[in-house]
């Protein structure tokens, strides 16, 4: 489609605005790349400048003063430092293991699959059979691995700036509702609060979604080839990778050797964030803390050659 970065557009001929009249509340890319989303992913999509925009803005649609949000531990420590922000409103957030059942009396469950860095899928059954509203970020696993609307979730949330774009040159989060109703509500604070993405990253997003299954065909590729050899290297303490998608994570001895081990490779770029065609790898431990082993390095694979791949990561394992 034609890119449109208008801002506004004229009422029809009876003075009363059409389906797009000023891109706070909506515009063509947008419109359109909500649906290929919500397709992908059975429901009803919502796109945000990005994916802890998109955090944001269902916390604020979910949450009051008085309610309480159980977060699955372990995963991507932004979430749970995000919604502790409106712990100073009377919210209240636990984190629980969600491999288990979540606590009795949350509002809200918050889940990940597979957690970033650790890896660990949740109990899907557990969740669906409390009580509260269930919100699960399927930013690793996509639509294409798992379908968590089709598993009991209300909600399902996307940084698409990871591989739903794959490019690394989008910032973008997304928050698919089960409920049309759920997403007329979301859609209208949206629009009240002035948190709609912009055009020309949903554009793009038009174009990564074209090549999403052929992309995480070849990441789950080699992430399962290489997780094998991690698994058989004598450095290699622990490897994790749930059998889908291209994000594993391994530890070394310790924090030493783990930075001595990313900075080492010369394909394999030392850098954050996860999802692109070119493979990324850091240790986790400088922004996450004792959360998770010191040792901790996070792969996310790209579209190399996994020979290629290996032989980079071999060479620096050397040196663990």
């Amino acid at each position: 489609m034609t890119l449109d970065r208008s801002t506004i557009w004229p009422y029809d001929e009876r003075g009363e605005p059409q389906e797009f009249f000023y891109q706070r509340y909506g515009h063509p890319a947008g419109v359109e790349v909500e649906r290929a989303l919500g397709v992908l992913d059975g429901g009803h999509a919502l796109l945000f400048a990005s994916g802890m925009g998109a955090t944001t803005a269902l916390a604020l649609a979910l949450l009051g003063p008085g309610a309480s949000i159980a977060v699955g531990a372990g995963a991507y420590f932004g979430t749970a430092r995000g919604l502790r922000t409106f712990e100073r409103w009377g919210v209240t957030v636990v984190e629980f293991d969600q491999k288990g059942a979540p606590p009795a009396d949350a509002d809200v469950v918050w889940l990940e699959v597979p957690s970033n860095p650790l890896l660990e899928v949740p109990n899907f059954e557990a969740a669906a059979a409390h009580r509260g509203t269930v919100v699960v970020d399927s930013t690793v696993a996509t639509p294409l691995h798992v379908r968590p609307l089709e598993r009991g979730a209300d909600y399902v949330l996307h940084s698409a700036t990871k591989y739903l774009s794959g490019h690394d040159d989008i910032l973008l989060g997304g928050v698919v509702c089960k409920r049309e109703e759920d997403a007329a509500a979301l859609r209208t604070l949206r629009g009240t609060l002035g948190i709609v993405a912009a055009p020309d990253p949903c554009w793009l997003l038009l174009r990564s979604l074209k090549t999403l299954r052929v992309r995480q065909e070849r990441q789950t590729a080699t992430a399962r080839e290489l997780a094998r050899r991690l698994e058989e290297h004598a450095s290699v303490r622990v490897v994790r990778y749930p059998g889908y998608s291209g994000l594993l994570s391994f530890d070394v001895a310790d924090g030493d050797a783990a930075r001595r081990v990313e900075v080492a490779t010369r394909k394999i770029r030392n850098a954050t964030s996860l999802g692109g065609v070119e493979s990324n790898m850091e240790s986790r431990h400088r922004w996450e803390g004792d959360r998770i082993p010191s040792g901790l390095l996070r792969l996310s694979v790209g579209l190399e050659d996994v020979e290629e791949l290996w032989s980079d990561l071999a060479a620096a394992l050397e040196l663990a």
